[in-house]
């Protein structure tokens, strides 16, 4: 199938046009909205046929690890009590804890595996459910959740996530040292969070729109971030990002993975998983948090 047809019913899947961009873009494709239409069945079945069987995920922790310890909280946020899905070494100890915060799909599976791959690095992790308010994110459901989280207050959210920090400083096994990291739509509210805790100890936003340069200036948490080199609309505010960075003598590590897409590191979306250039951002994000988490 045309790569292109298949990259731009990717990024329609994964929240990067609406369904109205999508059948346009999609009817240049074809011809015809008749074609776009007809053609849309196939699209869906092939999607879903690669996720399902030819896609092997090599870093997948099950959720019987006898290594882990998980369950899902609640924490209070501005909104109320906040859903979080939480992960840790299964022994009681105090750990430097890691927020993961998720893409604009809501608390998917993906998330709390990734929650799980961090908390076997030797953290407790913690995925809040932007969709709290909402009741929570819907199951099985992706394309719902995208749209209730277009219908999120942007300010109470941000707070909400806020709070988690405030909630990890104190959580009984925590050291208390606090991290935050987070994918697309939760590489950006990453940044904000990075903004609006002056408290967090590190922050590794993958692939998220940056902060204004005033919002910048109020970062105090080294910052390691990380960028698909397809990706020209999230890419194009790495400059002033940087220059933002250096004038607020933040301590900042910018890395640029060429020829990797937008969701790079969503192994649950062939379509745009890049394998090389996951498991080296994910590589360095470890690196960074035991630096400066455990030190």
């Amino acid at each position: 199938m045309n790569k292109e047809i298949s990259r731009l019913y990717s990024d329609y899947k994964t929240g990067g046009i609406n369904r109205r961009d999508f059948l346009r873009k999609l009817a240049m494709y074809t011809g015809t909205t008749a074609a776009a239409l007809t053609m849309l069945p196939l699209l869906e079945d092939n999607y879903s046929r690669a996720a399902d069987m030819t896609f092997s995920p090599g870093e997948t922790t099950p959720d019987d690890d006898t290594g882990l310890f998980t369950e899902m909280i609640t924490y209070p946020g501005e909104t109320g009590d906040v859903k979080a899905f939480m992960a840790r070494p299964a022994e009681a100890i105090k750990y430097p804890a890691v927020i993961i915060i998720h893409e604009n799909r809501g608390l998917q599976p993906h998330i709390k595996d990734v929650a799980r791959r961090m908390a076997r690095e030797g953290f407790l992790s913690l995925a809040p459910d932007a969709l709290s308010p909402a009741g929570g994110t819907p199951d099985n459901d992706p394309d719902k959740a995208a749209a209730m989280i277009r219908e999120l207050d942007a300010e109470k959210t941000k707070k909400n996530f806020v709070a988690a920090v405030a909630y990890l400083k104190t959580y009984p096994l925590s050291t208390g040292k606090v991290g935050c990291t987070g994918f697309c739509w939760g590489g950006a509210m990453t940044n904000q969070v990075a903004v609006n805790a002056p408290d967090l100890d590190a922050a590794v936003p993958y692939y998220g729109r940056q902060p204004s340069a005033e919002e910048t200036a109020r970062i105090k948490a080294p910052i390691m971030a990380h960028y698909a080199g397809e990706d020209a609309g999230i890419d194009q505010g790495i400059p002033a990002f940087e220059e933002a960075l250096k004038k607020a003598n933040i301590e900042y590590h910018i890395f640029m993975y060429e020829g990797a897409q937008h969701a790079f590191n969503n192994d649950s979306n062939p379509a745009r998983y890049n394998e090389q250039a996951a498991k080296l951002a994910w590589g360095r994000t470890v690196t960074f948090f035991r630096e400066k988490l455990k030190s």
